[in-house]
Parts: structure tokens; C-alpha cells; sequence
């Protein structure tokens, strides 16, 4: 089992860290690992993400699976790994970062809306798909394509407010992509006291929603 699934089985949320700076990229994902999330994502539109990558890389705690998000190249994949990286996030179907991903050894989410989409991506060797973004569709949405692709672990992302999460897991999500809605305003210097009650508050409704869909 990669680091990725082990944290998602543990906590079924990937924080996505993207914000007009990464200087405190660092201590808002040791904050969401203390409340609990166990899977970051660093975003690499986010000016001096790679760097702040390698750096936590290095230091960070245990247990904790650490990605690059919007990759949308090879070489994005490869600096990525390279600054400690253990898997990868693209915004789209990135045919050639999927493959690079594979040469590099990594599990790789790559992006997708339609079911055309979705199956091209698995197809072309994704751990999991990122359904992008999920706010257009909501769970219907979700439990739709799921019904003919039961088979394809999606973790929705893009749009999910706090309240809705558990929606997404009752109808079929194997995990969310949460930005905003949990990060906030953190990595602006926000509050990170408010950053851990948010945690709490959406793990506390996944993990009830999870036992709800296991045992249904």
C-alpha cells in the first residue's frame, strides 16, 4: 500500500495547499496533520512551492503523504519527485505526465470531468481520478458516473463546501480534494486555531459518512 492510500484509509481528504505564496506551505500541513488530514497536496502555480517542498520533505512527520499539485508537465513531475514528491495531482487528463508519473515510480491523480475522460485516465495508468471539478455536478453527478465505473477510485474535487463533504462520500467518493473551503486563509497567515476546527469538523462528517456508506 503507497503512503497516499494508507493516509486516505486513515482520513479520506486531500488538502490542497495554493496560495499567492509558500511560506507557511510548511506549518499549515503540520497544523492539518496534527487535526488529522494525513494527505497535502503543495500546489506548483504557487510562487516558491518546489522549494518549500524539498524543504518539508525533509522534516516532515511521519505518516503524512506529501504530493505536487497542477502538474501538467514531465519535467513539473520530475522536479516534483525530486523535491520529495510522493505523488502527483494534474488538472486535467496530462497523458504524458501519467506516464511519467509511472516511469518515476509514483501514483499519479490526474484530472477529469466526463466519463470519456475518467476512463481514459485510468486506462492510461492513474491510481485514482480526480473528478474536477465537482461543485458543476454535486454528488448526483458523482453517483452517476460511478454506477457504469464502479471499479475507478474518484476523489472529487473543486467547489466542496465543509457541510457537503459527506454527501460525496455516501454517494461513492473514495476521497475529496478540499482547498479553500478547509485551508482558508492559513497560508495568508490566517488563523491556524480556525484551521484546526475546520479539520475536525470535516473529518468528524467523512468518517461518519464512510461507516455509513461501508455499512449500507
Amino acid at each position: 500500500m503507497t503512503d497516499l492510500n494508507q493516509a486516505l484509509a486513515d482520513a479520506p481528504v486531500i488538502a490542497i495547499l495554493r496560495s499567492g505564496t509558500a511560506v507557511r506551505f510548511a506549518e499549515v500541513a503540520d497544523t492539518l496533520h496534527r487535526s488529522g488530514v494525513l494527505a497535502v497536496e503543495f500546489t506548483l502555480t504557487t510562487p516558491g512551492a518546489l522549494g518549500a517542498l524539498r524543504e518539508f520533505a525533509g522534516t516532515k512527520p511521519a505518516g503524512l503523504a506529501l504530493g505536487a499539485g497542477t502538474v501538467t508537465t514531465p519535467a513539473d513531475a520530475q522536479r516534483a519527485v525530486e523535491a520529495g514528491a510522493r505523488y502527483l495531482i494534474t488538472p486535467a487528463v496530462c497523458l504524458d505526465v501519467i506516464a511519467e508519473a509511472g516511469r518515476l515510480g509514483v501514483p499519479v491523480l490526474p484530472g477529469a470531468f466526463t466519463p470519456s475522460e475518467i476512463l481514459a485516465a485510468w486506462r492510461a495508468g492513474a491510481a485514482m481520478v480526480k473528478l474536477f471539478p465537482a461543485s458543476v455536478g454535486g454528488p448526483s453527478y458523482l453517483r452517476s458516473v460511478r454506477a457504469p465505473l464502479p471499479d475507478i477510485p474518484l476523489v472529487p474535487t473543486g467547489g466542496i463546501a465543509l457541510d457537503q463533504a459527506p454527501d460525496y462520500l455516501t454517494a461513492g467518493a473514495t476521497a475529496l480534494g478540499m482547498g479553500s473551503p478547509l485551508v482558508g486563509d492559513a497560508c495568508e497567515g490566517g488563523d491556524l486555531d480556525a484551521l484546526r476546527e475546520r479539520a475536525r469538523t470535516l473529518l468528524d462528517g467523512v468518517r461518519t459518512a464512510r461507516r455509513t456508506a461501508i455499512t449500507s
